[in-house]
């Protein structure tokens, strides 16, 4: 997809959650987080020569601490997001550098998708499509985080989880096989 087509993705799924084109564009903070996501992820993977590459970067990392210190979004443009995300309410939400997000997502505040983990087993999260996050949620370590899998609030993932599941808890445990698909 172009980075148009995601960001429109991304429009429409905020819009699917009642919202018009004025308070999504002027007055929701997740979607600016993912708007900026977007135009800094284009702009990283497509801009090679030096020092443009560099300027541009320095600008994008610039614009993303401005927005993280307004907003409490921090979303890197190394992070890989797929389409349709969604960010319920702002605040607190952090993305390590190497995340992998997949399509359909939703994220909510306080989420943490972070490092973890020793040796082999240092590294980030890789979540699937169609996974709900809900409020205070942590994910971190070098797991796998299947399809429709919905993580409860303030719930600690720290191993992988199966497709479809429902998870709660610190350290998060299966407590259905309901998954995400009542919640995205």
């Amino acid at each position: 997809m172009t980075v148009l087509q995601l960001i429109r993705s991304d429009y429409d799924k905020y819009k699917k959650y009642g919202s018009g084109f004025f308070a999504i564009v002027f007055l929701t903070q997740g979607f600016w987080a993912t708007f900026q996501y977007r135009i800094a992820r284009y702009f990283f993977t497509t801009v090679t020569v030096q020092p443009f590459r560099f300027i541009i970067n320095c600008w994008m990392l610039f614009w993303r601490k401005n927005l993280e210190i307004f907003t409490g979004i921090s979303i890197p443009a190394t992070a890989q997001i797929g389409h349709s995300f969604y960010i319920g309410h702002y605040g607190a939400i952090i993305f390590n550098d190497d995340v992998v997000l997949g399509n359909n997502c939703n994220v909510a505040q306080g989420v943490t998708l972070g490092i973890s983990g020793l040796d082999a087993k240092r590294g980030v999260p890789t979540i699937g499509n169609n996974v709900f996050i809900g409020p205070n949620a942590t994910i971190a370590g070098k797991i796998t985080i299947g399809d429709d899998v919905l993580i409860g609030a303030n719930s600690f993932v720290n191993k992988d989880v199966e497709a479809g599941c429902t998870m709660l808890g610190v350290p998060a445990v299966v407590i259905s096989q309901n998954g995400s698909k009542a919640y995205i």
